[in-house]
């Protein structure tokens, strides 16, 4: 079975930047979303650099069937991972009793079952080719995110999970990666109905250092990675430091100044 670096949510943002970093290392990438036309100019612009075509996996990971399509997908055209990359998810501000049930269910669905599905199906072929899993997570991960409380809940999942699957793992040679970015300016805020244009300094660190910073964590064998002096002191200090009462509030303020207005597009 030929080896290659899973990607998920590779579209856009973190995702694509991520196919752009394994791919210019000489990985041969397999690119998962929901609509594979949007991997169409990705997909062109990797061939165009003389690296190997990457396979387009189109699945939806937020449905039960999901990474079952991707493994048949692998399968069909006898490869495997040598590498998982969890990438894939979104998020909604507000109120989590006002935003719509079925939608926060969902990212439920995608940040963490499909991330934990994904995570474990295929670790006899990480073993087997020597690899790593990279999971993107969040500076959200290690606080509570009153305005956007069950995202925040979800990075929190994937932070724990991941460490602790680094320790798991690491006996059989795979190595896992927790990728704890700050906000990054990508179409994740659209979905997630935020108004600001950019990320706040100090912790705006572009896309492509994101996947850069992740790439190289998970070669050396890294536990968590933060990119940025910004976010690797909020995730150190903030939750020591800051009273839970006091944070609450601040996170709170933050989130309700970030929503969009009613009927603004998301």
């Amino acid at each position: 079975m030929k080896p290659v670096a899973l990607i998920t949510g590779a579209s856009a943002g973190i995702g694509a930047e991520l196919a752009r970093v394994f791919a210019a290392h000489g990985h041969s990438v397999a690119l998962v979303a929901r609509r594979g036309t949007r991997l169409e100019s990705l997909v062109a612009e990797i061939v165009a650099k003389g690296y190997p075509p990457p396979l387009v996996v189109a699945a939806d990971l937020e449905r039960p069937d999901g990474v079952a399509r991707v493994a048949e997908a692998l399968a069909a055209h006898s490869v495997e991972p040598q590498y998982v990359v969890n990438n894939a998810g979104f998020g909604l501000v507000g109120p989590a009793a006002e935003l719509d049930h079925d939608r926060q269910l969902a990212m439920i669905d995608l940040n963490m079952r499909a991330l934990t599905d994904l995570s474990l199906r295929f670790v006899d072929s990480l073993v087997r080719q020597r690899g790593g899993l990279l999971n993107v997570a969040s500076v959200a991960g290690v606080m509570p995110g009153p305005g956007s409380a069950v995202y925040y809940a979800s990075k929190a999942f994937v932070l724990s999970f991941t460490e602790a699957l680094h320790r798991e793992l690491e006996p059989q040679g795979v190595r896992v990666t927790c990728l704890c970015p700050g906000p990054v300016a990508t179409e994740f805020q659209a979905r997630a109905g935020i108004a600001e244009a950019a990320p706040p300094w100090p912790l705006a660190v572009a896309a492509s250092r994101v996947a850069a910073a992740g790439y190289h964590g998970l070669m050396r064998g890294r536990r968590v990675v933060a990119p940025g002096l910004g976010s690797k002191l909020l995730m150190a200090l903030v939750p020591r430091i800051v009273p839970r009462g006091i944070l609450l509030k601040r996170l709170e303020a933050r989130q309700i100044g970030r929503r969009q207005r009613p009927g603004s597009a998301v």
